[in-house]
């Protein structure tokens, strides 16, 4: 078994969500922005935004890639990453 085979490897990502109350999100490469409302993530497997009530992070360490949230969570979705803008003209000749 390769190194990367094992959970909790650098680029692994897993979501738990407890009562809608706790999540723990790991492979969490850096924190976009967040308010009480609304948290958005680049993670292993793309960009997460999470919605909700009341959200504060307790707990982020990019070392390791673990982050934990508090609050009342609505929903968890996964945005599609949008390609770099070129120029005026890179978006005239597409």
């Amino acid at each position: 078994m390769a190194e990367n085979d094992f959970p909790g490897a650098l680029g692994d990502h897993r979501i738990t969500l407890v009562d809608r109350q706790h999540l723990t999100v790991s492979g969490v490469s850096g924190v976009e922005r967040f308010d009480e409302d609304s948290i958005a993530l680049s993670t292993a497997a793309g960009r997460l935004l999470v919605q909700g009530e009341g959200l504060h992070i307790e707990k982020l360490s990019l070392d390791g890639g673990d982050l934990l949230v508090e609050g009342t969570v609505d929903s968890l979705t996964y945005e599609e990453e949008e390609p770099p803008r070129g120029g005026l003209l890179g978006r005239l000749f597409r």
